[in-house]
């Protein structure tokens, strides 16, 4: 019984360590609008993302790259989507953009930044009181 155990995870560890993550974050909404710069969000993701521990140390492991209106990041090792949010959120916090837009999950590779939903029902009612 153990031998069959030991063999099952030492493929599971096998299967990861050969593949190549992909994510993407459109910012398609926010830039056509001319409130987020996509350039400078891109030099931001260069300069932040950690690679082994140290910022600015993307090598051959992790690419960027912005094409119009989204930014595409390709990793070789280990990269966590939820990282990508975590440095997105940081950036939108920075340039006082947190309050109008935020981070969702339109597919499983994929970062989309939208507005917030504001209902005017709400803001009437508020009003007529």
């Amino acid at each position: 019984m153990a031998p069959l155990k030991q063999n099952k995870q030492c493929i599971s560890k096998k299967s990861r360590k050969g593949a190549c993550r992909k994510f993407c974050l459109d910012l398609t909404h926010p830039v056509e609008d001319g409130i987020l710069d996509s350039a400078n969000f891109e030099t931001f993701l260069k300069e932040r993302v950690k690679v082994n521990g140290k910022t600015g140390n993307l090598g051959n492991v992790v690419q960027i790259a912005r094409i119009k209106n989204k930014i595409n990041v390709t990793s070789e090792k280990q990269f966590s989507k939820r990282y990508l949010k975590y440095l997105t959120k940081k950036y939108l916090k920075k340039n006082n953009l947190r309050d109008w837009l935020r981070v969702v999950a339109s597919d499983k590779e994929t970062y989309e930044l939208r507005y917030f939903q504001i209902s005017q029902d709400d803001e009437e009612s508020e009003t007529d009181e």
